[in-house]
């Protein structure tokens, strides 16, 4: 015999724990006569956290390992087949609404296609010692301050 559902008694106004979305982000670099630059995207006007500078990437789908994820999200973003790295950095962060992911950054040591931007308001290479002058996502920071000073990659 199974036992019936029971509901939980949960206080008005209690706010549930949201649970933690897994991402991944590519750090897509070519040489420059500036030195090393990376690939960095900004999100449109009509995006959550509109205009914020990021890296391409996105949200691991259920059954995705974080390699296809983001070979995946680069394909429909802007267009390219990616050759993966390695993981570089892995980041977790609770935003003020109380949004939590958890973060993995690739590097890509290349890929096939021409670069298309397809979702976003823009698209740059960026000298990794001129990122702290970017408005990016506060997730990001961190990983923004190591690459500008040398300390990853």
């Amino acid at each position: 015999m199974t036992e019936p559902i029971r509901k939980l008694k949960i206080p008005p106004g209690t706010t549930l724990p949201r649970p933690v979305r897994f991402v991944v982000a590519a750090l897509i670099l070519r040489d420059a006569e500036v030195g090393t630059e990376v690939l960095i995207c900004q999100r449109r006007p009509d995006q959550p956290m509109s205009l914020k500078w990021e890296f391409p990437g996105g949200k691991i789908e259920p059954g995705e390992t974080p390699e296809a994820a983001l070979t995946r999200e680069l394909n429909e973003e802007l267009g390219i087949t990616a050759t993966l790295g390695k993981s570089v950095a892995r980041v977790r962060h609770r935003y003020r609404n109380g949004g939590v992911i958890d973060l993995e950054f690739f590097t890509v040591t290349g890929f096939t296609g021409e670069l298309e931007n397809r979702i976003f308001n823009d698209v740059r290479w960026s000298p990794l010692t001129a990122l702290p002058g970017y408005d990016f996502l506060a997730a990001d920071h961190g990983l923004i301050q190591d690459l500008s000073e040398g300390k990853i990659l």
